[in-house]
């Protein structure tokens, strides 16, 4: 079982237009695609699209449209109930595969909301393997907010870790992905997660907060994956288990304190990116509740962001969907 928590879930509708963005203008869309989202959301609906069992945890009265999506698509779920209704996003996607977001903040949650929302992600955490903390914070939440959910998670007085507490994966970014490396006043760090899946931008933000010497830009990093997997080893010897790096088309680094690695799937014809990051975090756990190695698991990984990105909106793939035959893997130095 793998639990994923989305504090901020949206309702996505992505706009797919015939030519370039013409600001100003009028454009008439070719087609409208729509789907609950919010990056946790995404990992739970990839993983029901492949069989394995998921729940999505995240806050929503029950007649949201975002609730109803979940319904309909199959997705379980828990839901801790609120009065504001969920945000919406919208996406328009050009034909050659450029993307604009929109994205709004969402329903303030109060702080009794917020220990809520965790009290019912460590119920229904019981014996799962992973638990996934993904996506942006809504206003009122602190940027600490995964960083606690992961101490709170691990820590003996929580009855879900009778079997033993869950593998944590984040995927985040700005301040909440700077605080999920870093330890708390105490200097305790057990906030610190299992896995970190940021893409090259977050990658760069990461490997500042970890003091890696010589910090790079997003486009540096997806232009040199050796650089990347430096990046991504300064962060795992902050204390994180394992960095899982999207790179776009030049595909991911999986590096951990045994190897680092690249894998590269060939081109394919990009129709939307959106939830392409979160399709490769569900492939990557997908092949680690399989016993895959890590090179197995960074291999899904990119099998399954590569397809999603051949998708139209924020469509998901299946495993069957995915070639991780084509996929191609190299070591790399990472230090």
């Amino acid at each position: 079982m793998i639990v994923t928590l989305t504090a901020n879930p949206s309702l996505d509708r992505t706009v797919e237009l015939p030519g370039a963005l013409a600001r100003g203008e009028v454009q008439r869309a070719v087609a409208v695609h729509q789907h609950s989202g919010g990056k946790g959301v995404n990992v739970s609906r990839a993983l029901v699209a492949s069989g394995l069992d998921t729940v999505a945890v995240l806050p929503g009265g029950d007649s949201d449209p975002v609730l109803a999506g979940l319904l309909a698509d199959g997705v379980p779920y828990a839901a801790l109930p609120i009065s504001e209704p969920l945000r919406s996003n919208v996406t328009l996607t050009e034909p050659d595969g450029v993307t604009t977001k929109i994205n709004e903040p969402g329903p303030e949650l109060s702080p009794d909301e917020q220990e809520a929302l965790i009290g019912l992600l460590l119920e229904r955490s019981r014996g799962a393997s992973w638990v996934v903390l993904a996506g942006s914070l809504p206003p009122g939440v602190p940027a600490d907010f995964y960083a606690t959910v992961a101490r709170r998670l691990r820590s003996v007085d929580n009855p879900a870790n009778d079997g033993g507490a869950p593998l944590i994966a984040i995927d985040s970014s700005g301040a909440p992905l700077a605080a999920s490396i870093g330890g708390n006043a105490d200097g305790e760090t057990s906030g610190k997660p299992d896995l970190l899946k940021p893409n090259a931008e977050e990658l760069a933000e990461l490997a500042a907060a970890a003091g890696f010497a010589n910090v790079h830009t997003a486009d540096e990093l997806e232009a040199d994956p050796g650089l990347a997997a430096k990046a991504a080893a300064a962060v795992v010897e902050s204390g994180v288990g394992a960095v899982l790096a999207t790179l776009g088309s030049k595909g991911a680094v999986l590096v951990t304190a045994d190897g680092a690695w690249l894998a590269t799937h060939p081109p394919i014809q990009a129709v939307s990116t959106v939830g392409a990051g979160d399709s490769s975090l569900a492939g990557y756990l997908l092949a680690a509740t399989r016993g895959g190695s890590a090179q197995d698991c960074l291999r899904q990984a990119v099998a399954h962001g590569a397809a999603a990105a051949s998708l139209p909106g924020s469509t998901v793939p299946a495993v069957h969907q995915t070639t991780p035959d084509a996929v191609t893997i190299t070591a790399l130095q990472k230090d």
